[in-house]
């Protein structure tokens, strides 16, 4: 099974620390190695970004950064797991390197299985 898993944590607008980013690539390079982790990428500052919305037919855009959230999404990973147990076990070692925040898990839909 595969599942998404969006981080979320409070932005700072400070670049990570190697300290940091030495620690997120060894965790990110061993889940790989062992089959758990697909992909993954983090975000920029939503200071970067922007919203797009269509409601009633009207389109509207605002550009960040994004103040009025409290949590913003800092990045996500598609991740390969056998059970939906597995997969939050996968966030709880992501969130012990990452810190405050939290994963939002949602499984992929491949399809109904084959006759």
């Amino acid at each position: 099974m595969k599942f998404l898993s969006i981080y979320k944590g409070v932005e700072t607008n400070q670049p990570p620390t190697q300290e940091m980013m030495d620690k997120m690539d060894a965790l990110i390079a061993d889940a790989m190695q062992r089959g758990e982790l697909i992909a993954t990428e983090g975000c920029l500052p939503t200071a970067l970004g922007a919203r797009v919305r269509l409601s009633n037919g009207n389109v509207t855009v605002t550009d960040g950064p994004f103040t009025e959230a409290k949590e913003v999404i800092g990045g996500f990973a598609i991740l390969n797991a056998s059970s939906k147990a597995e997969a939050v076990e996968q966030a709880k070692r992501f969130l012990a390197v990452a810190g405050d925040g939290e994963c939002e898990l949602r499984q992929i839909w491949d399809g109904p299985p084959a006759a």
